[in-house]
């Protein structure tokens, strides 16, 4: 049984059909609502679907849960599956599902289905997150739910009793948690290299000489600062591991707790080291963006009239020539590896190598 007639509850409806459940959709407004759902599925009243179920998705919003009252009774016995979610992180003291439960007390709540999205019921578990927390004080209620997540495609995950349904509804609303700090990281780093080039190709130039380069800072003061964030940024994924080391040595043990400081940059390295893949790949592309500036053709011909007016057949300089084509093609190589070390730190890439193959690759 399906309670409530929104998107998420269409969405919902359609995913239990086709993997060959027998759906009621329980509606205030049935006949307007029928033409949303699949024609496999019984569109009725809410106390009419809810006789006809066992198991009941509760697809309404945690403010219209006191409507449901009235059906008290006949839900009596039933299997509630909370799917609802908050606007706000720890919105209220108790969890939806909590809540739920104390306006219930005769039925069994389970908490279930709040992290997938209407879009991945739709189109499948193939196509978005496969993961279906799952939570509930009744071990048998939550392997009936197990069951029919699995069935639908998904990978259910028992997070425990129903204490744990405030985390679980907390999760849809952190925006990149594990990122927070490693992007701080990379902005600070960002912010000092680029104010460095800027004072050293824009503003000492202007100080001293009096020429204008400004234009220098879309592109090129950019370009600088990327490849100095990128190897810094890299360093740092290694460097806790050599302090944890230290560390190891030191206390002559290797069961001894690390400080909180170095076990959370610890936790953070694959988040540091994507993000230094990202500056190195900004960095390749804003490298191969240089001739294309209007500065730079400017620059060619002014050195082409250069060379015309004093009469140079050539200007090539072997040391330059060679310097650069070993500058670029080791800067390739070096591209190319970081791509390996970013590939290989990818959950679904390192969960199909074993620690010997991953640890070559380090």
């Amino acid at each position: 049984g399906v309670l409530g007639s929104g998107d998420f509850a269409r969405s919902l409806a359609i995913r239990l059909v086709c993997s060959g459940f027998k759906v009621v959709v329980g509606s205030r407004n049935p006949k307007r609502k029928a033409s949303l759902f699949p024609a496999a599925a019984e569109v009725t009243f809410q106390a009419e679907a809810v006789k006809k179920a066992d198991v009941i998705f509760v697809a309404v919003f945690r403010e219209h849960y006191s409507t449901l009252c009235e059906l008290a009774d006949v839900l009596a016995g039933k299997i509630l599956v909370d799917v609802s979610n908050n606007t706000e992180i720890n919105h209220h003291k108790e969890s939806n599902a909590e809540y739920l439960a104390s306006l219930f007390p005769a039925c069994t709540v389970v908490k279930g289905f709040n992290v997938v999205s209407a879009w991945t019921l739709q189109s499948g578990a193939r196509d978005g997150n496969k993961q279906v927390l799952i939570c509930s004080n009744n071990q048998e209620a939550k392997r009936i739910v197990a069951e029919i997540a699995q069935i639908m495609g998904f990978t259910p995950v028992d997070m425990g009793c129903m204490s744990s349904a405030c985390e679980i509804e907390n999760i849809p609303l952190r925006l990149l948690p594990a990122w927070k700090i490693p992007i701080f990281l990379a902005l600070g780093l960002f912010l000092c290299f680029f104010t460095y080039n800027l004072i050293r190709q824009v503003i000492h130039p202007y100080i001293r000489e009096q020429k204008n380069k400004l234009y220098k800072i879309p592109i090129e003061v950019v370009n600088t600062t990327l490849p100095c964030v990128s190897y810094v940024m890299l360093s740092l994924v290694y460097l806790p591991g050599v302090l944890a080391a230290c560390s190891q040595l030191y206390y002559s043990t290797k069961y001894r707790r690390f400080p909180d400081w170095l076990d959370q940059w610890l936790q953070h390295r694959k988040q540091i080291g994507l993000l230094s893949f990202f500056c190195a790949a900004l960095h390749a592309v804003y490298s191969l963006c240089l001739p294309m500036r209007r500065s730079h053709r400017y620059l060619l011909i002014e050195t082409a009239v250069k060379q015309a007016v004093e009469k140079k057949m050539t200007i090539w300089v072997e040391e330059e020539v060679w310097r650069m084509e070993i500058y670029i093609s080791v800067g390739i190589i070096a591209l190319g590896l970081l791509s390996l070390l970013a590939i290989t730190s990818l959950p679904s890439i390192a969960n199909s190598l074993n620690w010997r193959e991953f640890s070559f690759i380090q």
